[in-house]
């Protein structure tokens, strides 16, 4: 018979606030049924996209004490000071590339003898990730780059995307718009690039060839989607190859630069590796044929490949200015001759019930199996970074930065 687990679904703390939620009512029904020997109690919150009374209105206890409960779930990172010793906790904690912003919060969780589990590492045996919002990144992405497009040009306005009660909703006011003839560009091609696709379609776009993009000219909108081949090439001269480029990236240079003459928004969705090429440096912005308007940065690696991602923005403050000459922020949208930039680095929180609803689907489909029963193949086990009081084997690399020995970010 399994043993009784009390699961405490969390409030969330982190600043800016994040109205996501790991259970939403409908999958703790599921989980419920599923699982005899689960309950689920709500720590109640007023920010939270499902409300309190939708909890009560299915059944749910709700309570702020939830000392009692073995397994701990959250979105986004908790708060030190709420953090319950000798507890089980999932969540995203931004710990595992010795994140500096994080160490304390890492400390405190193996000083206080908390398991952590952290979704990033959640993956199956061919390393494929069982539950990500990345999706919806690159759904809400695209449309806040089209909003940009919108505020830059005067030509239309669309409302934000946190002000829609959904992607419906969201999608309802994406069909109002009419955008005049010109070259959207989108980088990769996983689950955040066809998120991005899936957005765009809403407009019916023509959809072209990174040839056609490049050489030829359109009366109408056309948009472009390039994977890696496009973008960079060997040194050497060497055929292309997608495995050898992830595991060689240092021998490839970037081929991106035809695409800054030629595109005027650019929505960006790939992964990069801090090895790879970059695809915009600094003097690239101050080549007098240089055309991209606005950059959609839904990667928002900081320090990264794209040169005026300065910093990430938030969703209530999404957009800012990048003075091409000067390399410096400035205010959005006053003068054209600068780039608009959005680099919001939290951006499926803009839709917080339906990446909720998705995700806890995932979680539900992928992963409670092995963290309410058997971990055989050890999905849990894998993305455990603390238990005991210590470091797993599979984050013992972690010591050093937890130690607090300088280290660089990744």
């Amino acid at each position: 018979m399994n043993k009784k687990i009390r699961i405490g679904v969390l409030r969330e703390t982190k600043n800016p606030p994040d109205r996501r939620v790991a259970i939403p009512p409908v999958t703790g029904l599921q989980i419920l049924n599923k699982y005899p020997h689960v309950s689920i109690y709500i720590q109640p919150s007023d920010i939270r996209c499902f409300t309190d009374s939708e909890y009560r209105e299915q059944g749910y206890f709700l309570t702020d004490d939830l000392r009692d409960c073995d397994i701990l779930i959250g979105v986004k990172e908790v708060a030190i000071p709420t953090l319950i010793p000798n507890k089980t906790y999932l969540f995203f904690s931004h710990t595992a590339k010795e994140q500096l912003y994080n160490r304390e919060l890492l400390q405190q969780i193996i000083n206080r003898n908390i398991t952590l589990i952290d979704y990033e590492y959640l993956k199956n045996s061919k390393n494929k990730r069982l539950v990500a919002f990345g999706h919806w990144a690159g759904v809400v992405g695209a449309y806040k780059a089209l909003r940009a497009r919108g505020v830059r040009t005067d030509f239309f306005d669309l409302p934000p995307a946190s002000a829609c009660k959904d992607m419906e909703e969201m999608y309802m006011h994406l069909k109002k718009i009419s955008l005049k003839p010109i070259k959207i560009l989108l980088t990769g091609g996983g689950r955040v690039a066809m998120g991005a696709m899936q957005t765009l379609r809403v407009l019916n776009l023509k959809e072209v060839t990174p040839t056609q993009f490049l050489h030829e000219n359109f009366n109408e909108p056309v948009v472009c989607r390039i994977d890696p081949e496009h973008y960079v090439e060997r040194i050497d001269g060497a055929v292309f190859s997608v495995q050898d480029f992830y595991e060689n990236p240092t021998l490839y240079r970037s081929t991106f630069k035809p695409f800054t003459k030629v595109t005027d928004l650019f929505i960006a969705c790939h992964y990069w590796d801090p090895k790879s090429p970059k695809f915009l440096k600094p003097e690239d912005y101050k080549e007098e044929d240089f055309k991209i308007s606005v950059i959609a940065d839904v990667s928002c690696d900081l320090n990264g490949p794209i040169a005026s991602t300065l910093r990430a923005s938030t969703i209530a403050s999404s957009f800012y200015g990048y003075e091409r000459f000067t390399e410096e922020e400035t205010i959005p949208f006053i003068d054209k001759r600068n780039v608009t930039v959005m680099a919001v680095d939290n951006l499926p929180g803009e839709l917080p019930r339906d990446s909720s609803i998705d995700f806890g689907e995932a979680l539900y489909q992928n992963v409670y199996d092995y963290l309410f029963g058997e971990d055989p193949d050890g999905v849990v086990e894998r993305a455990t970074i603390a238990k005991g009081g210590q470091l797993t084997a599979h984050f013992a690399y972690l010591q050093a930065y937890l130690e607090g020995e300088d280290v660089l970010r990744i």
